[in-house]
C-alpha cells in the first residue's frame, strides 16, 4: 500500500472503490491509509462480502459499502469515483475488457486506479491451474493489457512489471498531456484543466 500512496496521491475524503474485495484485508489498508468519506467494496461472491462485512465494521459504524457485483457491469454512476484498487481482479473476469472500460467509465477525469494484475505464466503452470479456478479463454499477457488501458483512456504511469508474471502500476483517467512524469521521480503529477 505504501508503494501506491507515494506513486499518486489521493486526498482524505474522496470517494473510492475495491473491486474483488474478498474477505476485506486490502479493504482495510486502504480505509486506514487513505480515509475515504466513501468506500465502496464489490464482490461477485456473496460469501466474501459478508466475511468483508464482519472484518471491517464490527462495532463501528464506518463509511463503508458493500454490493455483491460484476466486474463488467459496475453498479455505480459515471465519473463518480476519485480512485479505484484491484488487488488482482481483473484475470478472474471472463470479460476482461469490459471491467477495465468500467473503472475507466466510473473513475472522474484525474482519478486513478491502482492495480496489481497477473499473467497467464503465473496463474496457468503446471501446479496453479490445478488449485486456482481462472478463466481459460482470452486471457492477457502484457501487451494486450497495456492496448487495453490505452483504448479505456487510462495513461499507464509508475509501473513495476515482470513481463511473463504481472504488473503493479497506476493507471490515471486522463489524457496523456495532463500525466506529467519524469524519469526517477518518485510520483507522478495530473494537470487537469
Amino acid at each position: 500500500m505504501q508503494w501506491f500512496k507515494s506513486t499518486v496521491a489521493v486526498k482524505a475524503g474522496t470517494a473510492i472503490l475495491e473491486v474483488g474485495c474478498g474477505r476485506g484485508v486490502g479493504a482495510k489498508l486502504i480505509y486506514e491509509t487513505y480515509q475515504p468519506a466513501h468506500l465502496y467494496l464489490l464482490d461477485l461472491d456473496l460469501r466474501m462480502i459478508k466475511k468483508a462485512e464482519r472484518w471491517l465494521n464490527g462495532e463501528n459504524e464506518k463509511p463503508i459499502y458493500f454490493c455483491v457485483g460484476d466486474a463488467a457491469r459496475l453498479p455505480l454512476k459515471d465519473d463518480s469515483l476519485d480512485a479505484v484498487f484491484g488487488f488482482g481482479f481483473l484475470h478472474h473476469v471472463p470479460a476482461w475488457r469490459n471491467g477495465l472500460a468500467e473503472v475507466a467509465r466510473v473513475l472522474k477525469n484525474g482519478g486513478v486506479y491502482f492495480m496489481e494484475e497477473y499473467y497467464p505464466g503465473l496463474y496457468q503452470n503446471f501446479i496453479t491451474k490445478h488449485i486456482l479456478v481462472h478463466p481459460h479463454r482470452d486471457r492477457f499477457n502484457s501487451q494486450d493489457l497495456h492496448q487495453a488501458f490505452q483504448n479505456a483512456s487510462l495513461t499507464l504511469t509508475h509501473t513495476f512489471e515482470l513481463k511473463r508474471m504481472g504488473i503493479l502500476g497506476v493507471g490515471v483517467k486522463a489524457d496523456a498531456d495532463s500525466v506529467i512524469c519524469k524519469p526517477n521521480e518518485d510520483a507522478c503529477q495530473v494537470v487537469l484543466d
